[in-house]
């Protein structure tokens, strides 16, 4: 997403030989090849792991730490090379999206006219938000200390990082288009009269 913003901002005359479908195909295979491995990391981890206080998991899915806090034997290794691993990928992420940004940024900030800058940070910014969220609590979720960890704030920590931007995304992303905007006010127009 961040790419493409970077290139219809900065290089828009060249948007459809930078973004063409082999680029789509790149990226999308990318972003599926590293989850994969990432689940594949965890999954191997996780199964590998005898389980001594038994195997429900105090969450509404199951989570790493979780599955962690039921196993009986030291899993120190296994979760260092774990968190090692999702580091590089995460900071890969970001530092790509950030340089991504810091172009876009200045870019945008040479423009001359104000309702160019505005419609460019319009396009921007949901998707930074989405993203800032997803990754912040995330990497709460990874680093807390275990002493400040209890299933309440767990909970919650899981739900900020795993549904939220989930859910937000799509209504961040449609809320700029017009037709819908219209039709949302209509509504609630038509629900503070009745």
């Amino acid at each position: 997403m961040s790419y493409d913003r970077y290139v219809a901002i900065c290089k828009p005359l060249h948007y459809g030989s930078l973004l063409g479908s082999r680029a789509c195909a790149q990226m999308a295979a990318a972003a599926w090849g590293s989850g994969f491995l990432n689940a594949a990391l965890h999954t191997t981890n996780t199964f590998s792991l005898p389980l001594c206080q038994g195997n429900a998991v105090d969450q509404f899915f199951c989570e790493i730490p979780q599955i962690l806090k039921l196993s009986c034997s030291d899993a120190y290794l296994r979760e260092v090379g774990a968190v090692v691993f999702n580091i590089s990928l995460v900071f890969g992420c970001f530092f790509f999206i950030v340089v991504s940004y810091v172009q876009i940024f200045r870019a945008v900030l040479r423009m001359p006219f104000e309702q160019g800058q505005h419609k460019a940070f319009s396009t921007c910014l949901p998707h930074l938000s989405v993203v800032s969220l997803f990754v912040s609590t995330a990497i709460f979720a990874c680093l807390k200390p275990p002493s400040i960890s209890s299933p309440s704030l767990d909970l919650m920590v899981a739900v900020l990082y795993s549904v939220v931007p989930a859910v937000v995304n799509p209504l961040i992303y449609s809320m700029r288009n017009q037709e819908l905007k219209a039709t949302l006010k209509k509504m609630i127009l038509v629900v503070k009269f009745t």
